[in-house]
C-alpha cells in the first residue's frame, strides 16, 4: 500500500537531488500528505515512545527504495538522488516478494520475480509463451543479461517451468536473432547455444523455428544496414517451440486453420485437379482430383507475418499515457500470442509467461478461455496491463486505483 508514495518520491527527485524539507513541501504541493499532520507525534510500540509517524513513513519509503536500487545517498545527510534504474521511472518487485496486481476468474497478474513464483507453482504447465528481454548491447529501461550471461540466465528462469510441465507441454520463445559481436557486423550464436543447452539441461525437444515476420519494423540493424552498409534491413525475430515429450505435444493444427484463397475454393469446389503431373524427378506428383475435397481451411506456414503495432497495443498504450504510465517498449501483437495459444493449448489448460511486459500472452488466454498465470517485475507494466482486462469476468484491480488517485 506504499506504492503511491514510492511513486510520489521517484517524482520528485527527477529534477535531482533533493533535501528532506524540501521533499515534505513537495509532498504537501501534490497532495499526497496532509501538512497538519506532517509533525503530529503518535505513541508507537509497547515503550509508549511519540514519533512523527507522517515523516517516519517517508523515510521509511526511502531506505525502501534505496533497498531496491532505484534511490542514494547524494553525500550530505537528509539529501537524497535517484539512481540510473530509479530515473528510468520503472519499480522492481522486492526479492521474495508476491503482490497479487489483478486478477480475473480465469488469470493472475503478479508483481514479483518469476523467481519468487513458478518454483512454488502447484499446477501442470501446458503452455510458457514468454518473451525474454533481449541481450542487448544498450539495455531498455527494464534491463537484461548480457550476451555472455544469457543461456545460463534463461536455462535458470525456464527450469521451474520445465518441472511443471505436463506431459506434451510447450515452451515458445521469442528471443532477438539481431545480436551483434562487439564492434562487429557478425551476429552472437546465442541462440544457437541456448537451443542446445535447452535441450541438454532441461530435456527439451526443438519442435520447430517460426519466422515471426514484421511488415512494420523499423529499418536496421541501423550500424551495419544503413551507415556501413553491409547487412540487409531485417524483417523478422525467431519464434522457437520446445516441448518435453514430442510424441505427445499437445498442438493441433486444425485449431488455427486459415480461410482458403479464392482460388483454392475454386479448384475444391470444381472436383479438383483435372490432370496427373509431376515435379521434382518425380518427388512430387499430382493425381486427377487431387484438392477435390473442401476443408474447414488451409494449414499455416511457419512464416507467420504479423504487425507489431495491432489495435490491442494501440489501446494498452493509449490507457498507460492516461496514467502516466510507462508502456512496455517490447510487445508482443496480441494475433501472434492467440495464435499460439489456440495452436499448443485447448480449454481450460494453464498458460504463463515469466515475463509479463503488456501482459499480452495472459490476455491471448483469458480471451481463447484458458487459465493463466503471468509475472512482472516492473510495477508500472503490471498497472499498464491491468487496463486490458478491465472487462474481464471476475476482474479485481489491487494496483491501479492507488496509481490513478496519486496521478489525480
Amino acid at each position: 500500500m506504499q506504492l503511491d508514495l514510492f511513486k510520489s518520491l521517484q517524482k520528485a527527485y527527477v529534477q535531482g537531488p533533493v533535501s528532506n524539507d524540501d521533499l515534505y513541501e513537495q509532498l504537501v504541493a501534490d497532495g499526497v500528505i496532509d501538512r497538519s499532520k506532517l509533525d503530529e507525534k503518535q505513541i508507537v510500540g509497547s515503550a509508549g515512545k511519540e514519533y512523527k509517524c507522517l515523516k517516519r513513513r517517508v523515510r521509511w519509503a526511502q531506505q525502501t527504495l534505496k533497498k531496491r536500487g532505484l534511490l542514494e545517498s547524494a553525500g550530505e545527510r537528509g539529501r537524497w538522488r535517484l539512481t540510473e534504474a530509479g530515473r528510468r521511472g520503472l519499480t522492481p518487485a522486492q526479492p521474495g516478494k508476491v503482490l497479487v496486481a489483478f486478477s480475473t476468474k480465469l488469470g493472475l497478474a503478479l508483481w514479483a520475480s518469476c523467481d519468487d513464483v513458478f518454483a512454488h507453482l502447484d499446477a501442470p504447465i501446458s503452455l510458457c509463451l514468454t518473451s525474454p528481454p533481449y541481450p542487448l548491447a544498450r539495455p531498455r529501461a527494464y534491463g537484461n543479461p548480457t550476451e555472455a550471461e544469457y543461456v545460463d540466465w534463461l536455462c535458470a528462469r525456464l527450469e521451474s517451468i520445465v518441472k511443471h510441465l505436463m506431459p506434451g507441454g510447450s515452451i515458445v520463445l521469442n528471443i532477438s536473432n539481431d545480436i551483434f559481436l562487439s564492434k562487429s557486423p557478425a551476429r552472437s550464436m546465442y541462440c544457437e547455444r541456448l537451443l542446445i543447452a535447452l535441450h541438454e539441461r532441461l530435456g527439451l525437444w526443438l519442435m520447430d523455428r517460426h519466422v515471426w515476420n514484421n511488415p512494420c519494423r523499423p529499418p536496421g540493424p541501423m550500424q551495419w544496414a544503413s551507415k556501413e552498409r553491409i547487412h540487409l534491413n531485417v524483417a523478422w525475430e525467431p519464434v522457437y517451440w520446445l516441448t518435453n515429450d514430442p510424441s505427445r505435444v499437445r498442438a493441433n493444427n486444425q485449431r488455427v486453420l486459415e480461410p482458403h484463397t479464392e482460388k483454392h475454393l475454386k479448384l475444391m469446389r470444381s472436383g479438383g485437379e483435372r490432370s496427373a503431373r509431376s515435379s521434382g524427378d518425380g518427388a512430387h506428383r499430382v493425381r486427377v482430383g487431387a484438392y477435390g475435397n473442401e476443408t474447414a481451411g488451409r494449414i499455416p506456414k511457419n512464416v507467420l507475418t504479423v504487425r507489431h503495432n495491432c489495435a490491442s497495443q494501440d489501446q494498452y498504450k493509449a490507457y498507460c499515457r492516461s496514467l502516466g504510465l510507462p508502456a512496455h517498449g517490447a510487445s508482443m501483437p496480441l494475433a501472434l500470442a492467440k495464435k499460439y495459444v489456440e495452436f499448443l493449448t485447448e480449454k481450460d489448460d494453464l498458460v504463463v509467461d515469466l515475463f509479463g511486459g503488456g501482459l499480452t500472452t495472459g490476455l491471448a488466454a483469458e480471451e481463447l478461455g484458458r487459465y493463466w498465470v503471468v509475472t512482472e517485475l516492473m510495477g508500472e507494466h503490471v498497472m499498464g496491463g491491468a487496463g486490458r482486462f478491465h472487462g474481464a469476468d471476475g476482474f479485481e484491480d489491487y494496483m491501479t486505483p492507488i496509481a490513478m488517485e496519486v496521478q489525480g
